[in-house]
């Protein structure tokens, strides 16, 4: 049973961006705030729903963005930015076939210890100048990747929106 917009609205962990505030805490606040949309948007699903795939060529599902975003934290703040040796944690973030509670439990707690891995990181970083290593691509700033992972985070909460609309109908979450 779905529950209504009102009491969804009510759950929501997210609070709004500081309009005027230093350029450190505009990005951080908005990264966390993306990153709390996708969790909301996760939120009451059983694993069967948050495994559901989009459409039936695809392997896009809820689930499979906070696997992908689990990954994406730790490439861009472990591997590039500490330096750290950080293989992927979900070789295909998108690839299973049956979701078990477990597969989800796995998923939830990768995310959130990238994020407190990231957040760490953020908080003790001298200043947005700070440079890591793409491979590949050289070098990259603080500043770059925190706004490169509120670009991922906004891109993919767009489709986790139609994901969402689809296995419940809710939507404006």
């Amino acid at each position: 049973m779905s529950s209504t917009l009102a009491e969804q609205q009510q759950a929501d962990p997210r609070r709004p961006r500081p309009p005027l505030a230093d350029e450190r805490t505009t990005l951080i606040s908005f990264l966390q705030w993306h990153r709390l949309t996708l969790e909301h948007k996760c939120r009451g699903l059983t694993v069967d729903q948050l495994a559901r795939r989009s459409v039936e060529r695809s392997a896009l599902s809820l689930l499979g963005l906070v696997r992908h975003c689990a990954d994406g934290e730790r490439f861009w703040f472990r591997h590039v930015m500490a330096g750290q040796y950080a293989p992927p944690l979900f070789a295909a973030a998108f690839d299973f076939s049956d979701a078990t509670d477990d597969t989800a439990d796995e998923a939830w707690q990768a995310w959130r210890t990238e994020i407190a891995f990231a957040e760490s990181l953020v908080a003790e970083a001298a200043d947005l100048d700070v440079i890591g290593q793409e491979p590949g691509a050289g070098p990259v700033s603080l500043r770059w990747v925190l706004m490169h992972m509120i670009e991922e985070y906004a891109r993919h909460n767009g489709h986790a929106d139609l994901l969402r609309e689809q296995v419940d109908g809710s939507v404006g979450l």
